[in-house]
């Protein structure tokens, strides 16, 4: 299956009415929003390639299409094995949860099989993603505590088929204190992915394509669990300097998971969030970052967003909440990157 759909790629039409004033911009702006490359009139040029250019709202329209024609129907390819990423900064309110479901969702959309991995106590990625995670419900912390299968806890998101979810409940406010004592702490969630991996295959259900770890923001032992399961790290960023800060500690902790626990671990991936293009600061947070990490940065940047904000509220990620906003263009391009590399 390809990346996208016709239903993503459609252009937002504008929700202002200037009609009392300015009759001639709502028939040209009208006429613009309802062509598209795809379903251009036989014999009429199409509008997209005559839209005066001149403005800033225009030009960036522009631009956005050009962006949505270069992945519509784009084939993304299986990875040889399951890729496992761990998303992971101890700075709070970076885009984890946001860029874990939404590039989930995006992959999944695509035809691959995705398994989201709700580790943080908050639970927001359960929530985005629709899984129900109250208290009553086996989570996550049941397969770290109490050794229930992975199997047991997955659940199906309602609205992206080959997307499940192993949500995560408020148990697992306690469970830093409860694993210092197991056996193994550091390995359980690790152990729990490679029997359920065996069990999908000895059951004769489709391999794991991606898996993804959503992380609490701190460096504890939950976290550390995400980093000895994982084989990639993906680093959201936040564009501001207090993220830049935190980074350093960070990479710190992943050399020593790397040393002691998980030789295997890279950080393979960095992906710039909530881009303001009107400030310099966010253009010299990410060309600092760029000129440190040149092959772990991904080229496609996530911009503020309202929809992406308001997605959670409607239990979606803004795939399904909002297909063609420009949040949601920047995670299809996001997700298209990471499968490609």
């Amino acid at each position: 299956m390809s990346l996208g759909s016709a239903r993503a790629f459609v252009a937002p039409a504008l929700a202002y009415d200037y009609s009392a004033k300015h009759p001639g911009l709502v028939a040209k702006t009208t006429g613009m929003m309802s062509v598209s490359r795809e379903t251009s009139v036989a014999g009429l040029p199409n509008v997209l390639d005559s839209i005066d250019d001149s403005s800033p709202i225009a030009r960036e329209l522009a631009h956005e299409n050009r962006r949505r024609e270069r992945l519509l129907g784009r084939e993304l390819p299986k990875p040889e094995k399951t890729r496992i990423f761990t998303v992971s900064n101890q700075k709070g309110g970076v885009g984890k949860t946001t860029t874990t479901v939404n590039i989930a969702a995006a992959l999944a959309a695509a035809g691959l099989n995705v398994l989201v991995i709700d580790i943080d106590p908050q639970g927001n990625a359960s929530t985005a993603l629709g899984i129900e995670h109250h208290a009553d419900v086996d989570s996550i912390y049941d397969v770290l505590i109490n050794d229930i299968p992975l199997q047991d806890v997955v659940a199906p998101c309602p609205d992206i088929a080959k997307l499940i979810c192993a949500p995560a409940t408020i148990h697992l406010a306690g469970a830093e204190i409860e694993l210092v004592s197991l056996v193994a702490r550091e390995q359980r969630l690790r152990r729990a992915i490679d029997v359920y991996s065996k069990q999908r295959a000895k059951n004769g259900e489709e391999r794991l394509d991606y898996i993804f770890i959503d992380c609490p923001p701190s460096l504890g032992l939950l976290t550390v669990n995400a980093f000895c399961a994982a084989n990639e790290v993906l680093i959201p960023i936040q564009c501001e300097y207090y993220a830049l800060e935190g980074l350093s500690q960070l990479l710190k902790n992943i050399e020593m998971i790397q040393k002691h626990l998980n030789a295997d671990l890279v950080v393979s991936t960095i992906l710039l969030t909530m881009y303001d293009g009107r400030t310099n600061l966010a253009a010299q947070v990410a060309a600092e970052v760029r000129e440190h990490f040149p092959e772990q940065v991904l080229g496609a940047v996530v911009p503020r967003s309202v929809r992406i904000s308001e997605a959670p509220s409607y239990q979606q990620t803004v795939m399904t909440y909002d297909p063609s906003s420009s949040g949601a263009l920047s995670y299809l391009e996001a997700a298209a990157e990471i499968a490609e590399r």
